[in-house]
Formats: structure tokens, sequence, C-alpha cells
């Protein structure tokens, strides 16, 4: 699993389109047999006295400074809202994986509660849409550029959170651990993970009628900054090209406020090579500005899981998705179970289908979801001793298939019970939680 950008371009050197596809080609995926497990966690943070109220910057910042000196295995950083962001290194096993993530996780809670502070797994945050604390220029331009298609943009930067599942890309032969199955595999099992750990109905106080609110908020961002490309043919090259047909977010220059360009296309910018020729440097930072449901990094990113309740919720999704990507019995079950559901996506690409709508809106409710996701979720169960998981891990998935997907629930139906009737009773769950 890399993010290192390979090939001999000189950064600087104007790039034609040939050159971009052989690039991209080159740094998005990298084949081989499936070594390495990855996850990203991120967390909205909260007041412990006071989770409904903003917490002031001055707080936050108080509280990353103290971060900083933290020894983590994990890389730490923070998103445009103030939300905290946890990425793994590449881990050999998925035991390798919880471990180092959950002692880096202990640690950063025992910080921020000296600071009277918490995380919080939800996927959108419920109370309010925190002010952009973040204040750079690529968040300037990011924003100025969103900003035109509607608010889904900024509720996105400042007020979402996921855990987000890295995998190698695959083998490059055929089979069930091959790149373009597992290219496929990616998107069709993404709606079933939409719907199964769907956790953010709320938004600025109020049900969204989501159970996926932040899911929604990619699809209302669009295709070409936050879709998928065709899932026929080489993903590499229907990659390569949906790259070179996506609008270019900004023209980064040394001084000043960037450039924010209007249907500019990065095939246009190498062709018309106005106002500057794009250099390699130029495409590196593009692919960081593609919010597609699966990001080739080399490996694949899976980021259509919304942040999960708990202290360790993000384990299970982590856990599921590792079994039914590698494990090859796992894998094969999954496929079996997800093909009928290409039939309603009516040939348009995730998550701009009416099966991720659907997902996001319904959940597990949708009964085809629900029966592909007790098929996955049990073949994952299956899988885990083989893939050396402890029961600690197992133990997480099966409370989750027996109380969630089995049921057809999720956590979102947990918050929106608490959110009619405080006074009940949910184990283990609040709303902040």
């Amino acid at each position: 699993m890399s993010d290192s950008a390979g090939g001999c371009t000189d950064p600087r050197t104007a790039l034609t389109e040939a050159e971009v596809e052989a690039l991209v080609s080159g740094i998005c995926f990298k084949t081989g047999p499936p070594r390495a497990l990855g996850v990203e966690v991120e967390w909205l943070v909260h007041e412990l006295d006071g989770p409904a109220l903003p917490v002031a910057p001055e707080r936050l910042r108080a509280a990353y400074a103290a971060l900083r000196s933290a020894p983590l295995d994990s890389a730490l950083t923070v998103e445009p809202g103030g939300q905290l962001e946890l990425s793994s290194s590449p881990a050999a096993s998925l035991t390798e994986c919880v471990g180092a993530v959950s002692a880096d996780l202990g640690a950063v809670r025992a910080v921020l509660a000296e600071k009277g502070l918490r995380l919080v797994g939800l996927g959108t945050e419920p109370w309010h849409t925190p002010d952009r604390f973040l204040r750079e220029r690529r968040y300037d331009a990011l924003e100025a550029s969103l900003d035109r298609g509607g608010p889904a943009g900024r509720h996105m930067m400042r007020a979402s959170a996921s855990v987000q599942v890295c995998l190698d890309a695959g083998h490059e032969e055929p089979g069930p651990l091959g790149h373009v199955r597992r290219w496929w595999m990616a998107h069709r099992v993404g709606p079933v993970l939409v719907a199964a750990f769907a956790n953010s109905p709320l938004l600025d106080g109020r049900p969204t009628g989501w159970l996926s609110t932040r899911q929604r908020l990619w699809t209302d961002i669009g295709p070409d900054r936050a879709g998928a490309p065709p899932l026929s043919g080489n993903p590499s090259v229907a990659w390569a090209r949906h790259v070179l047909d996506a609008p270019v977010m900004c023209v980064r220059s040394e001084d000043g406020p960037w450039e924010v360009p209007e249907r500019l296309s990065f095939r246009d910018w190498v062709r018309s090579g106005l106002p500057r020729p794009p250099t390699k440097e130029d495409l590196d930072y593009h692919l960081t500005t593609l919010f597609p449901p699966v990001r080739p990094r080399g490996h694949l990113e899976l980021r259509m899981i919304d942040a999960q309740p708990g202290d360790d919720g993000w384990i299970v999704p982590l856990a599921v998705t590792a079994a039914l990507f590698d494990d090859p019995q796992a894998a094969e079950t999954a496929y079996r179970a997800v093909k009928p559901l290409a039939e309603r996506t009516h040939g348009r690409s995730a998550p701009h289908n009416p099966l991720w709508v659907d997902a996001a809106r319904s959940g597990l409710a949708d009964p085809e979801l629900h029966e592909a996701a007790v098929v996955c979720f049990t073949a994952a169960l299956d899988a885990l001793p083989r893939l050396g998981a402890d029961e600690e891990v197992t133990g997480a998935v099966r409370a989750y298939l027996d109380r969630y997907v089995s049921r057809g629930r999720c956590p979102a139906d947990d918050v929106l019970d608490r959110l009619r009737d405080p006074d009940r009773r949910i184990p283990g769950k609040e709303i902040r939680s």
C-alpha cells in the first residue's frame, strides 16, 4: 500500500494527455498480492459537558497543539471544520491494524479529556455546522469551488466524519482477489456498507429524512467531483479518463489567492495551456481534489462509511470490509450476493444512481440491501478467524450482525429513536457517542 507517485516526469514540466494517462495508471493502481490494510478514522470533537455547544476555535487549537507531542504511530490531521483524523500506517494484518489504531486513539482521548473535549462518532455534526477552522488557500479554493453547487460542499467540509478502509488493489490476474474484481466489488458492496453503517440522520439539529446524510451530501456535490467512472473495461484506463475530464478545482500560485476556474477540466487545461501549462505537481494536486466513493491511490480507499458510535465502533466496518476483500471464500460469497443489485444502478455511476440513493435514505429497511448485508456480514464473520482475527474483533462483528444487520437496522435508527424519546434506554448508545 503506497502513496508514492512514481514515474520519471519532471514535476515542473508541462504534461501531455498521454503522459497524464500513464502517470495516473502508475500512481493510482499498483497491483500485486493483497498484503496490507489500513484505516482512516475521522471524528467530530465535542465539549465533554455540552455536546450541543460549538467548540471555541481557541480550545481546539490548544488541544491539537497538545496532541502534536503525543507518541502516535498513526498520522494525525485536522479537517476544515476541526474534525480530527487518524490515518494508520499500512499494517500486515487486521490484528496489527486494530491494535495500533486502538492504542493511538487511547492516547488521543486522554489528551482531549484533559482539555474537556471528547471524540464523537457520527457521520454528520447533528447540532450545528461549525465555522471553518482551517484558513488555508487550499480550503479557500475548495469552498469557493463547491459553493457554486450549493451548501452540500460546506457541510461536507465542516460537519462530516467517516471510517475509510484502505485495501491493496489486488492481483493483476483475474479471480476473487484480482484488481478488476476488487474495483468492481468495492463499488457494488459500497451501497451495502452505506446502508449497514448509516449513522448520520441529523444536520443542524433536525432529521434530514436520510439515514446517511453524509452520503447524501456527496451525492449533492455532483458526479464530476464526487462520482466514479464507469465500471466496464480496464479500471486504470477508466479512472485516467475520469481524472482528465474532472473539473480543475484551482490553479495554484506562489502568492495571493488561488484562481478557481469555472468549467475547466484537466483535459482542457492540458490542451489549452491556460492560464499556464499544468505540470505533474498540478496533476498530483488535482487527484487530491476528487472525492469518489472508492478512490484509487495505489491502493483502494473506500470512503462511503459513516463514522461509527462508541470508542471501538470503527473496528466493525474495518473488519467486515477486510474479510470481504482479502478472504477468497468471503469475497466470492459477497460477489454473488451483490451482483443482482447492479440492476438497480440503471447504468449510472456511483454514488449517483438509485441504489446508492436508496441505501443512504433507507438503510437496511430496503429488502434487497438487507438480504445482501446479512449474507455479506455472515460471510465476513466466518472469514475473520481465517484472517487471524481475535475474539474481541469477531465478537464485535457478531454483536453488530445481531443488533443491527439481522434486524434491518443501523446506528442512525438508534439516534432517531433517542431523539423521539429521550428517556428511551438504548444500551451503550447516545446521540453524542
